[in-house]
């Protein structure tokens, strides 16, 4: 059932000119969201730069499920509820919009900052998941005390960020100054909130590394390998701390695949969802 038959849920339809998103209002909290397909939910979580209505993996992923792309609080239009200030909060948000939605057999993607939230969300409460599609995500601490796992990307000038964030370092670039007012905000508001919940302890969880034994669906990591701003090796890392995960790369990709490479990212993740696939056994007492 597509958004406009529910009509309890606090979702309300934009008008026709920006009829891709839509709003919902989740404990009284506003969050806007892009809604493309129809079949089984796909959940997309995106990274800390945010997310384009018309994003071309928005709609590969369609092909195959219902797409619900979320901005997280306090991105894009999103409203930051008082106190959300951590990722943790952010996971137990998604869960209450889970639960409102009734979303069950889920497949959830996230990128990044997104690839976090997602396995944020795992950790505590996975029922409503089918698969999990993590795309050079953040998160954990891989290295030791004296190795830095990421790159400080808010220490870094636009260009720099480009060059060590893609694979053809012209995808990332944008004329700041002759962009849309709304637009420059967007992505202001965009890098504020990303530093709000993932400055300090900088992009990672202490407490997740050994949370992460409890995400118990079928989990795939994609990793674009021209990533200067995450190592492959920390993607590896990152997949040998969940049960039966697997790693694959996509090449001409950098930490964003979903941009540069959105129809084989998006023809790996479905490729994944529609394998059979065995459900880790949970341990009984």
């Amino acid at each position: 059932m597509g958004w406009q038959g529910r009509k309890n849920n606090g979702l309300q339809r934009m008008s026709a000119s920006a009829a891709a998103v839509s709003s919902i209002a989740v404990n009284g909290t506003n969050i806007e969201l892009v809604e493309r397909g129809h079949g089984r939910p796909v959940l997309f979580l995106h990274p800390g730069i945010g997310i384009d209505a018309n994003a071309p993996v928005l709609e590969a992923l369609a092909r195959g499920g219902r797409v619900i792309a979320p901005w997280h609080p306090g991105f894009g239009a999103s409203q930051l509820p008082k106190g959300m200030n951590t990722v943790d909060d952010i996971a137990y948000f998604y869960l209450d919009l889970l639960d409102q939605l009734d979303l069950n057999d889920t497949l959830v993607v996230g990128i990044g900052l997104g690839g976090w939230i997602a396995a944020e969300i795992a950790v505590k409460d996975c029922s409503r998941f089918s698969q999990l599609v993590l795309a050079n995500a953040v998160g954990v601490k891989i290295g030791d005390r004296e190795t830095r796992d990421i790159v400080d990307i808010w220490s870094l000038m636009p260009a720099e960020f480009n060059t060590l964030a893609y694979f053809d370092p012209k995808a990332g670039e944008r004329d700041y100054k002759s962009l849309p007012e709304q637009e420059s905000l967007t992505a202001a508001r965009n890098r504020e909130a990303h530093a709000r919940v993932a400055w300090s302890p900088y992009m990672h969880n202490p407490k997740l590394k050994n949370r992460l034994h409890r995400i118990k669906p079928p989990t795939l990591f994609l990793w674009g390998t021209a990533d200067g701003i995450l190592s492959e090796s920390y993607g590896r890392g990152y997949c040998a701390l969940i049960p039966g995960a697997k790693f694959e790369t996509i090449e001409r990709a950098g930490h964003f695949p979903h941009l540069e490479q959105p129809e084989e990212f998006a023809r790996r993740a479905l490729a994944f969802a529609e394998v059979p696939q065995a459900m880790p056994r949970t341990r009984r007492a």
